[in-house]
């Protein structure tokens, strides 16, 4: 039962010199306490921002990490695994966020805020994401790009990479002009505004494409950390029967 003992959300998010970062992070806990009252929720932060993950861990006695991630990659499965084993509590780590229907759901929602519509005959969707040196990590991020586009009549879908690997912004756009599109749009698969979406923001305005707001703060972004806090939680204290 829940009751059984007391377990702690911490939502745990990369950290940013931007406030905009830190700001969407305590906006979606905001949003949890209002969907579960009774649960104690925690933003804390890997770095550049406080309370650190690992002073958050230090003040409470059972936990479950939620990593607010969408990729798979360093930070989820080195940097928190690591801070989760030096705080020496009772902590279980959730799966990160991923390419969860929900925030695929978002996401369009995103765009037709600026105006695109799945009947746009010819436009070609840039999502553009953090990179990583993990492969497996890449190939699930360019899934969200082909899940996007599934029911449209775009031109077709590919992911960008801002940092790194391939494909780069400009070789996205190149292959969605050999695609036949004739309009580009960025889709931002990114939780919050930041150094990297500025700079992303900044190429679109000097080639006169239009950027989409990233997934920012929203209840099915809240619903889709409980889902990850749930799977881990509900799984230990069956575990602990």
């Amino acid at each position: 039962m829940w009751a059984a003992r007391v377990v702690t959300l911490v939502l745990a998010a990369h950290g940013s010199v931007d406030p905009r970062s830190a700001a969407v992070t305590h906006a979606v806990a905001g949003r949890i306490r209002r969907l579960r009252p009774w649960l104690d929720v925690r933003p804390a932060f890997l770095e550049k921002t406080g309370p650190t993950l690992n002073d958050v861990l230090a003040d409470v006695p059972s936990a479950v990490v939620v990593p607010f991630l969408l990729a798979d990659a360093y930070h989820a499965s080195v940097d928190i695994p690591e801070m989760i084993e030096n705080s020496g509590a009772a902590v279980e780590q959730a799966e990160v966020l991923g390419e969860d229907p929900a925030l695929l759901w978002v996401l369009r929602q995103r765009l037709s805020e600026i105006g695109v519509s799945p009947e746009a005959d010819g436009l070609g969707v840039m999502v553009v994401a953090v990179g990583s040196s993990n492969a497996a990590a890449n190939a699930r991020t360019s899934n969200v790009a082909r899940a996007l586009s599934v029911g449209t009549r775009w031109a077709g879908a590919e992911v960008a990479f801002a940092t790194r690997p391939h494909p780069t912004v400009a070789e996205a756009a190149d292959r969605l002009r050999a695609r036949g599109a004739r309009d580009l749009v960025f889709a931002p698969w990114f939780l919050a505004h930041g150094v990297i979406t500025d700079r992303v923001a900044s190429y679109a305005a000097a080639h006169g494409v239009p950027m989409a707001e990233p997934l920012g703060s929203h209840n099915l972004v809240a619903a889709t950390v409980l889902d990850r806090f749930d799977a881990c939680n509900v799984g230990s204290t069956t575990a602990a029967a």
